[in-house]
């Protein structure tokens, strides 16, 4: 388990492909608990988030991953799609949990401001290690998958706004 976690930090630190996933349908199981396991305890942690961000964020992923999946297929890369997904929700999962535990550990030292850039960064941070896991599973210029990973989160911006308007309004 260690040396999987490790693996997800090459990833997301872009120095790392989904190829360094194994092939496991089973692996891909347990990262997709994972990946709902951190989406929750993101939800519990912080307090302006409740069951409905949870519910909405969660489809939300969903919908980009069957984006991704998408162009994977139509690149002719299908056999390389388990591995790709499995990258995208482990690696997800853990910039939640990042997410989490910065939240937590510097709340009490900045102010809140501060705080929410700093996690704001984090999450933000997915739309490139996205970009990379879709680069090389397509075999493309890293400026191709980050050109899909920004389309597929501006489509997950808008689609978010759509099925809770008032999200965006502040209310």
């Amino acid at each position: 388990m260690l040396s999987l976690i490790q693996t997800l930090f090459d990833i997301v630190r872009l120095r790392k492909g989904p190829d360094a996933i194994p092939y496991s349908p089973m692996l891909f199981t347990l990262i997709v608990a994972m990946w709902l396991l951190a989406g929750f305890a993101m939800m519990a942690s912080t307090p302006e988030m409740d069951a409905r961000d949870y519910v909405i964020g969660t489809l939300s992923g969903v919908i980009g991953l069957a984006c991704y999946a998408a162009v994977i297929v139509v690149a002719g890369k299908r056999p390389r799609l388990l591995q790709a997904t499995t990258a995208l929700l482990g690696c997800g999962a853990l910039l939640s949990l990042i997410f989490v535990a910065a939240n937590a550990a510097l709340t009490p030292l900045l102010a809140a401001s501060t705080v929410n850039l700093i996690v704001t960064l984090i999450l933000l941070w997915s739309v490139p290690v996205e970009g990379h896991i879709i680069s090389r599973t397509i075999d493309r210029h890293w400026y191709v998958g980050l050109m899909i990973a920004m389309a597929v989160f501006i489509f997950q911006l808008i689609l978010y706004a759509v099925i809770d308007p008032a999200a965006g309004t502040g209310a």
